[in-house]
């Protein structure tokens, strides 16, 4: 009897224990933004499975220049700018992860120009949205059933870089959380500064600015977007006009740099647009993608012990503008959006090495600009 006792024992602490490690889905919903001054439609849904690396199509709706999106953390709700030059929006849509369909709840101004990233925390108080052309950042409520209130907070800075032509003023590229959501972090192309702002979700003004943890980098290599290593213990920058990456050991919000490494082959001589950058999900390798001349993603290895980089491959797209890409949650998978070519090429990752290897997976999709996994029901 207490043999069958302990027996029952054990599988009750390995059941617990099983469902407290619950294995990631095998099957997620890819949610697409495009650009619809060209040949995108609005926002697309196609199913990804992660044995294959094949796409199937859900859906789509129909919604103007949704150029970057984000999911909420309860899977029913996406959030999506609206890039219209000085007309900016900011899109919500309820989300139905069983068929992947969207549909349209509300949308409201950004309050500035060109809007191109945008964020929600995960208790679905607020949105944070980074203005481009008019170098602000905006918050918006989140109401309960997922729509978007109006703007609250309008934040932006003076200056300006060393690049006439790119830098004659702010322009706000992200808007990310902090691991813990205790900061919101945005980077200004335009004054080469990547901002700390402490965010208190329920307060009339959401964001105070936290200047003694600004972060500066090289003049005139224009700060774009940000990653961090699944242990929180590193952070990596993408640099878009010098094509590099910044590597900080991460702390209590404050960013301190322990390298500077380029992303360009000797010799490079070409147009330089460096746009995205990940960390794989086992928080191993490092991936950023390069426009311009080059339409490559570069791989790099990240030293356990102390966070750098070192170089490992360099794939090309195959096609022109991979403005982002993403890495599906199983770390199989890499997606690379051709902005300017009309497809997705998926790659294959070894998990050893970090090398992508095309799988001759091809989505015909027009001007694909933001990608975004989620686990599919």
């Amino acid at each position: 009897m207490k043999k069958l006792l302990f027996i029952a024992l054990l599988l009750v602490s390995g059941l617990t224990y099983a469902q407290k490690q619950k294995p990631l889905a095998k099957t997620y919903d890819l949610v697409i933004g495009t650009y619809t001054k060209g040949e995108g439609k609005g926002i697309y849904v196609y199913r990804f499975y992660t044995e294959t690396g094949k796409l199937a199509y859900l859906s789509q709706v129909a919604t103007s220049n949704p150029s970057y999106l984000c999911v909420s953390s309860n899977n029913k709700f996406v959030y999506a700018v609206n890039e219209d030059g000085k007309d900016g929006g900011v899109s919500s849509f309820s989300f139905d992860a069983k068929t992947g369909v969207l549909q349209a709840i509300n949308k409201q101004s950004s309050q500035g120009a060109d809007p191109c990233y945008i964020s929600v925390d995960k208790a679905q108080k607020n949105v944070f949205v980074a203005n481009y052309s008019s170098g602000n950042l905006s918050v918006l409520p989140v109401n309960a059933d997922g729509s978007l209130g109006a703007v609250k907070q309008n934040i932006k800075d003076e200056g300006h870089g060393p690049n006439a032509g790119r830098q004659e003023g702010p322009h706000v590229h992200t808007a990310v959380l902090s691991p813990d959501e205790k900061y919101v972090y945005y980077s200004d192309l335009g004054t080469d500064k990547f901002n700390t702002m402490r965010y208190k979700p329920s307060a009339e003004q959401p964001l105070t600015a936290v200047p003694e943890n600004v972060v500066n980098v090289m003049p005139g290599n224009g700060p774009r977007h940000i990653d961090f290593t699944p242990d929180h213990k590193y952070a990596y920058l993408i640099t878009e006009m010098a094509g590099a990456v910044y590597g900080y050991e991460y702390k209590g919000g404050k960013f301190k740099q322990i390298q500077s490494i380029t992303m360009l082959p000797d010799g490079f001589t070409g147009d330089i647009g460096a746009a995205d950058i990940h960390v794989s999900p086992d928080g191993l390798f490092l991936y950023a993608s390069n426009r311009g001349t080059a339409n490559d993603i570069t791989t790099y290895a990240i030293n356990q012990e102390n966070g750098q980089l070192t170089f490992v491959d360099r794939v090309s797209t195959q096609g022109k503008g991979p403005r982002n890409f993403v890495i599906d949650p199983t770390g199989s998978f890499l997606l690379a959006a051709n902005q300017n070519s009309d497809f997705i090429l998926v790659y294959k990752i070894d998990k050893t090495t970090g090398k992508l290897t095309p799988t001759g997976v091809r989505l015909n999709i027009g001007n694909p600009v933001c990608l975004k996994f989620t686990p599919a029901q």
